[in-house]
Formats: structure tokens, sequence, C-alpha cells
């Protein structure tokens, strides 16, 4: 058997792709949009793909499964239950699928989805035990699948929290201990509240340490998995219901065009956003007015997608180099408006003084003397709610930074502002933001909250 684990941080995202040397035939699960990766590395190992697999509509990310298919050939799978707007192959509960000797079997997981399906993977089909199971977003490491996605269209998260209880007592847990768990989601994901750096783990080992498994009965697991969950960005609406679409493809290889100033501002005249995703402390020392700076070194897309609508035309400002990858990370998420990147940004800045600008940062000391100085200081907390239970700076208003377009009007534009996250990522992005929407005196707290928390709590 061949099975490799791809994992992208920036998204905590996980897929698979499992072969069998003996046929040479294979499946991916839950890929990404940008699939070269899967393609190139199944023809190194002479596999052919012949089907992808699905085991939920995500939500977090536009999946690759068109693409795939596009590629190679392949079918693509979803649970019996699921009903995409393209032909798919249904798979029943309990229906196996040989690839040679390495054998799937599919168990219907229902709970963080009605259609949620998990994989157990068989390395040779009379094994006494599985090699492990891919488990979606039904099971994590340390944490089960969110259930409240949902609540939109029809589901209520008791309901659904409900079903995904019994899809772990019943489906996932008769798994012998010593089965792999591979599951589609890490930290840092919205998908859950809890979840392990950790990319695999056992089933015995969750058994056992698993906040959710090892609630006593099916009401504590109920009122466990509904409470405390973060924020969801803006966008995962708008990718559950693409993830379903036949929708237009990914090229991965083609260049965003580059353009000059006089063409980036044509566009944003028309509503193009621009988005610069130089580090916070290379934007902070100048960039264009209007841009709105999200951080290519860390969730690019995801935090792009919080704060920018699905339905807009955006520009990029990336380090030279990094356009094309700008345009490919934001295509995972289905923002494929990308008209273009501003060419020789750094030549475009520093011939045009007059267009550029700075952001202020603060030092905690600074924060500090702030605090003391400035009555009417306003003090933004950008963290999810889970964070701030855990401590925060008195007197913030807390808006996390996915709901800030939309909550904006609860603050005071003409108040001194100073804003922080845990450590200064999501912090960069909301200080840009609130100044294009008109605030006069925005800072960054350097170090955020962990930069904060040290300095006067140790």
């Amino acid at each position: 058997m061949i099975f490799a684990q791809y994992y992208l941080d920036c998204l905590s995202q996980a897929s698979y792709l499992i072969g069998d040397e003996s046929s040479g035939r294979a499946v991916v699960v839950d890929p990404r949009r940008d699939v070269g990766e899967y393609v190139t590395d199944a023809d190194t190992a002479g596999l052919s793909i012949e089907m992808v697999i699905e085991t939920h509509f995500h939500a977090d990310f536009l999946s690759g499964h068109l693409e795939l298919a596009q590629r190679t050939g392949a079918v693509i799978a979803y649970s019996s239950v699921a009903s995409p707007e393209f032909d798919f192959r249904p798979l029943g509960d309990g229906e196996r699928l040989s690839l040679g000797e390495v054998m799937l079997e599919f168990r219907h997981t229902p709970g963080h989805t009605p259609e949620s399906l998990s994989i157990v993977v068989w390395e040779h089909a009379d094994d006494p035990e599985p090699y492990g199971v891919l488990t979606g977003d039904t099971l994590f490491i340390g944490d089960v699948g969110r259930p409240d996605l949902l609540t939109s269209v029809g589901f209520s998260k008791e309901e659904l929290a409900g079903q995904l209880y019994d899809s772990l007592h019943t489906k996932l847990l008769t798994l012998p201990d010593s089965a792999r768990v591979y599951p589609a989601h890490g930290a840092g994901s919205a998908c859950g509240k809890n979840l392990s750096t950790d990319t695999w783990s056992t089933i015995g080992d969750q058994r056992v340490s698993n906040y959710a498994i090892v609630a006593p009965d099916r009401a504590t697991f109920i009122d466990l998995v509904t409470e405390g969950q973060p924020t969801a960005p803006a966008y995962f609406p708008y990718n559950a219901s693409l993830n379903k679409q036949d929708r237009n493809l990914l090229d991965e290889t083609a260049m965003p065009p580059a353009i000059d100033l006089d063409e980036l501002d044509r566009l944003v005249q028309t509503g193009a956003h621009l988005i610069d995703g130089r580090d916070a402390e290379v934007f902070a020392q100048g960039h264009l007015r209007g841009a709105i700076n999200v951080g290519m070194n860390g969730r690019y897309a995801e935090f792009a997608g919080s704060i920018v609508p699905s339905d807009v035309d955006i520009v990029v400002v990336a380090e030279p180099g990094s356009e094309l990858e700008a345009k490919n990370r934001l295509g995972r998420i289905g923002f494929d408006r990308v008209l273009g990147y501003l060419a020789d940004p750094y030549g475009v800045m520093e011939s045009h003084p007059g267009r550029t600008e700075i952001l202020s940062r603060v030092t905690v000391t600074g924060f500090d003397r702030c605090v003391t100085e400035i009555d009417d200081l306003q003090i933004v907390d950008v963290r999810s709610p889970g964070e701030v239970t855990l401590g925060a700076i008195d007197n913030s208003v807390r808006i996390p930074v996915g709901q800030l377009p939309e909550r904006i009007g609860e603050l005071d534009p003409t108040k001194p502002t100073i804003v922080y996250c845990a450590g200064g990522y999501r912090s960069a992005v909301a200080a840009s933001l609130l100044v294009t929407r008109g605030f006069d005196d925005v800072s960054d707290l350097i170090g955020g909250y962990g930069a904060w928390a040290l300095a006067h709590i140790g």
C-alpha cells in the first residue's frame, strides 16, 4: 500500500493519496483545488488515480474533485445520501471497494454534515485489523466536528450533534484501538474548537484523551460540542454551496496579469479590493493607500475570505515571485476573481510617495503609555470568543476579525484605536481594514495578547 498525507498548514487541511502497488490503482480523498502534486506523485509511483472521494461538502475550502477528475478521468464519489449537482458515484454505508490488495470500507458518519463519510483502510482485505480510518470532519485529533454550520439551512445544531454522537459510538469507536485516525483538519481550523497540532493519532488514544469522546453520556456530549465553537469565516457558506456545484476549474499554472498603477486605480474605482499579502512588518513601513494587509506568511486565504466578500474583484500586492501563489491560495477558497497583481510594487511606491502610507504599530510599553495618557482610547480585541475566555485586556471591545466588516458600526472611527489579537497576524488584518473604512488613528499591538500577558501576568 502507498499511503500519503498532504497537510496544508495555511488551511490546516489534510488530503490523502491511497494506492495499491500490486494493481497500480489509487484514490485521492478530500483534495485541495491545486491538484498538480497528487498527479505528479501518482505518476512517480506508477499509480492511476481512478476515484476522488469526498468525505462531505466542505465549507472551509473549495475542494479539487472537479480539477482532479478533469486531469485524470477519475470518478467523483460521495456518500450515497449526498446530492451534488454533477455526476458522482454514490457510496453506500458498509460498502467496500477493492483496489487490489488494498481494501476501502465506507461508513456513513453523519453529524458534522448529513452526508459525512469515513473511510476505513485495510492494507490487505483479510487483515485481522484495519490500517486506519480517514474520518473527514467527524473525528479530529482531540476534537470532533462542529455541528452548528448548517443551522442556516434547516438543521439544528442539537440534532446534528446527536447524529455525531451516534456516528462516533456506533461507526468509529467500534474500530480497534490500533487503528490510525487520519482527519481532514488540524489545529487552527475553524471546523472545531480543540484540534491538536498532531496530524494523526489512533482510536485508542482518542478513546481516552478526546474531550468529546470521554463525555459520559449523549446529553453531555451534545452540550459540550454545541458550545464555544469559534466564529466561522464569512466564506464558509459560499464554499459549502460551491462544492456542490459544477463550477469553473482552477488553472494553477496560469499567472494573473501584471498591471500598472493606472490600471489598478481603474479597477479599484470600479469596486475591486486591494489585498496586500506582504508581512505585517513590511506592510506597516509603507503600502498603497486603500490596501488591506493579509499576510501570505499566515492563513492568507482564510482571512482574506473573512473580510472580503466572495462576489468582488481582487487585485493583489505580493512579494515579487509570489504572485501565482497568491492567486492559487485565494483560489483554494473559490475566490477566483483575481484581476491581476501590481507589477513592481516597491518601485511604484517609491515613485509615488503621495500614494503610500504607514500603519502605526505599538509595543506593549507603548500600549501601556497610551492607556495611561489617552482618555478615550478604543481597544479592539479581534480574537475568537474561545480565546477571550482565557484572558483579555480590560475595557476592550470584542469583535472577532471575521465579524468586523459587519460590526464595524459598533466602533467609533474618530477615537484613537489600538487593535490586538493573539500574536499580531489578525490584528494587522483588522487594523488595515479599519484604516480603509475611514478610522483616523489606528495602531496594531505588536505581539498581541501574548506579549501583553507576558508583560503583565508573567
